[in-house]
């Protein structure tokens, strides 16, 4: 069968030069390159027959079957596939591919992110695994990164191309549990939908997790070029994740610059940031008052509580992110096995923190089950033991594994009692927040009490009996705030600097919650630029 007789109509998609990201890059070796060159040409003609728009299904799964055939028959005749087995490169990873294309030939929608993933660890994982072992470099932990990399690679060029994948090859990737939450796919895709943006932060939350995964790869693999290669890769793709996260693809299409691959390429000899600076970079991101109080921390201590924030601040986007409630779930079961099993750029650096300062996995598990709380899509708890449990779940932890890292472990009681408190501060404030989101905090025993009954959030929160329950919480905590600063002197007040910051601010936050009134409208309070500054004298002892 001639190669003339299975090419797709008209000419093809894409090049090796108008690829998103490098595969057969000028870096690698030229007889390598040769190799990745021919693998590049067969997968690339298969992916044109699955894309293209003229051909009909069962065409395309013939042409496909044939392609195939040839990786089985080293004695072919079909100049691609001959190829291939003159470079001896790549049928095992040709073949997974072909299975994708087959499944695109058939397939146009996706049910939840599992079965995406799925998709991307045959249409896309197979050239990382191609290339690794070209390079002698195919160790089990290489290979996770680079599946990773690969991964992330697949899933930002389909959010690059949800416009045109739908309106020329009537395929979406973005999966279809997810824009039902934006009101199925027809209103996804409406350009003046709200709801949009958040299940797009979603989506590239998980492909930096993924990234995550991949960003020990340069360092992973024996050949510089290929080291070289990956950390550009990897760098071109944070890229483009960031501008993703700052513009809508469905408004225009979001794609890197001849700029963004100069500067890729500059830094590419550096093989990549390591973990603790991804980290920093990422707690300064969120730009919140607790990373203000870890300030005062210096060296590894201050590493260690940012490797903790970061790692609450992961769950709790994933609580929060704009996804079905399973999909909330299985994620945070992956954070389960990261702490047995770090992997990424998050995970690695908690371990350290929790190996160098006595953190207890417990801890840990604590907070990942008080973001299973949070998942849930229609919030409620029992009673105040219920309250208190979620309590010591999301915040009692933090103070427990913070009290560690200030070098004050003897203060974990009193860490606990704090955190407890925060955590109420925090329910108080954000009554209607939550409330969007079907959450209620207050338990149901308490509601009951006061006559309110069982409904919807929006009018559990807006019940005339209502106020009366966030007095008594406020009342609550009040006095954990004064206990904490009764008990404080019993304690190295010069360890828990930053704990003294970060209640500092929480009292003001309190302060302004009670001057405002717990009745009618509740416009959230936050603190001046003025108190920021404050907070960020006191920690550095000014």
């Amino acid at each position: 069968m001639n190669q003339s007789s299975l090419a797709a109509p008209g000419a093809p998609n894409r090049d090796h030069d108008t690829e998103n990201f490098p595969t057969a890059s000028l870096i690698l070796a030229k007889p390598l390159r040769a190799k990745v060159m021919a693998f590049y040409r067969f997968v690339r003609m298969a992916d044109d027959i699955a894309d293209s728009a003229e051909l009909a299904s069962e065409e395309k799964l013939r042409r496909l079957d044939a392609m195939g055939a040839g990786l089985l028959d080293r004695s072919t005749d079909f100049p691609e596939a001959a190829r291939m087995h003159r470079e001896a490169v790549g049928t095992t990873e040709a073949e997974l591919m072909l299975e994708a294309f087959r499944q695109d030939s058939l397939q146009s929608r996706y049910a939840d992110w599992a079965a995406l993933e799925h998709y991307c660890a045959r249409s896309a994982n197979p050239v990382g695994r191609m290339l690794l072992r070209l390079h002698d470099s195919d160790s089990p932990e290489a290979v996770a990164a680079s599946d990773g990399l690969c991964t992330a690679l697949q899933v930002l060029n389909h959010l690059q191309d949800l416009v045109p994948d739908r309106d020329k090859l009537d395929r979406v990737y973005m999966p279809q549990s997810w824009m039902e939450l934006a009101g199925g796919e027809a209103a996804f895709f409406r350009t003046d939908n709200p709801d949009r943006r958040a299940i797009l932060d979603a989506a590239l939350d998980r492909v930096e997790e993924e990234l995550d995964r991949a960003q020990q790869l340069p360092r992973l693999v024996e050949s510089w070029r290929l080291a070289l290669q990956s950390a550009m890769t990897i760098g071109l793709a944070r890229r483009l994740l960031g501008k993703l996260r700052a513009a809508d693809p469905l408004l225009g299409r979001v794609a890197l610059g001849k700029g963004a691959f100069a500067a890729a390429a500059l830094a590419a000899p550096l093989l990549g940031p390591h973990d603790a600076p991804i980290v920093a970079r990422r707690v300064a991101r969120a730009g919140s008052s607790f990373a203000r109080g870890m300030k005062a921390l210096r060296g590894e201590r201050r590493r260690a509580l940012w490797a903790v924030y970061a790692f609450c601040r992961a769950v709790d986007d994933i609580a929060d992110g704009a996804m079905p409630e399973a999909e909330k779930r299985r994620f945070l079961a992956d954070w389960r096995c990261k702490l047995d099993h770090p992997d990424c750029v998050l995970s690695r650096e908690l371990a350290v923190a929790c190996t160098a300062f006595g953190i207890p996995r417990a801890e840990c598990e604590a907070m990942i089950a008080g973001m299973e709380t949070d998942s849930t899509d229609h919030l409620r708890l029992a009673d105040e033991d219920a309250l208190h449990l979620y309590c010591r779940q999301v915040a009692g932890s933090v103070g427990a594994m913070a009290v560690r890292i200030f070098g004050a472990s003897d203060a974990e009681a009193w860490g606990l009692r704090l955190g407890h408190t925060f955590q109420l501060t925090n329910i108080l404030r954000d009554v209607d927040e939550d409330a969007l989101r079907e959450r209620v905090y207050i338990p149901r025993s308490m509601l009951a009490a006061a006559g309110i009954p069982e409904g919807p959030a929006r009018d559990i929160v807006a019940h005339p009996a209502f106020a009366g329950i966030c007095a008594r919480l406020a009342r609550e905590a009040e006095e954990g705030f004064a206990r904490a600063e009764a008990e404080l002197p019993g304690y190295d007040a010069t360890a828990l600097l930053p704990a003294r910051v970060m209640m500092w601010g929480y009292r003001r936050l309190f302060e302004r919650l009670i001057a405002r009134g717990w009745a009618g409208a509740r416009p959230r309070p936050k603190l001046t630029t003025g108190e920021k500054l404050r907070m960020a004298r006191m920690a550095l002892g000014w």
